[in-house]
């Protein structure tokens, strides 16, 4: 059986960065699972995977463009930390929810505490990184 179109796959994989730090893992959990072709996972990976018969492995590396795009430092922003609503904890990797004036709710994760304030990023935190799946 080859992985097309609406097909439901299930695979493992390890994750890891440029300098092959790893990221993430499947193997010891259960597999990922996702219908290919609905855009369910990264482009880049989901071209990879088409075509694969059951039971193949192998590796691919992908770029930001058919990852998670590229790093956009427009949505970084410091602020003060006076502003972060009381009760909401504040930690590096910690999400933050703050209103914009139009009342839009935006969630923001914290990148960086300094002594200037909080560093908080809308970018998904593998955003401009190339990837590696095996």
């Amino acid at each position: 059986m080859q992985i097309t179109q609406d097909r439901v796959v299930r695979f493992d994989y390890t994750l890891t960065d440029e300098a092959g730090k790893k990221i993430d893992s499947s193997i010891g959990k259960k597999p990922m699972a996702y219908m290919h072709g609905r855009r369910a996972i990264i482009p880049g990976l989901e071209a990879a995977l088409e075509g694969k018969a059951a039971g193949e492995s192998f590796q691919v590396t992908v770029a930001p463009e058919e990852a998670y795009g590229p790093y956009r430092p427009e949505l970084s922003q410091v602020i003060d930390r006076k502003t972060i609503g009381k009760g909401q904890p504040v930690f590096v990797g910690g999400i933050v929810s703050r209103t914009e004036k139009t009342g839009r709710k935006l969630q923001y994760r914290v990148s960086k505490i300094t002594d200037e304030g909080i560093v908080l990023d809308q970018n998904h935190p593998l955003a401009g990184k190339t990837l590696t799946f095996d």
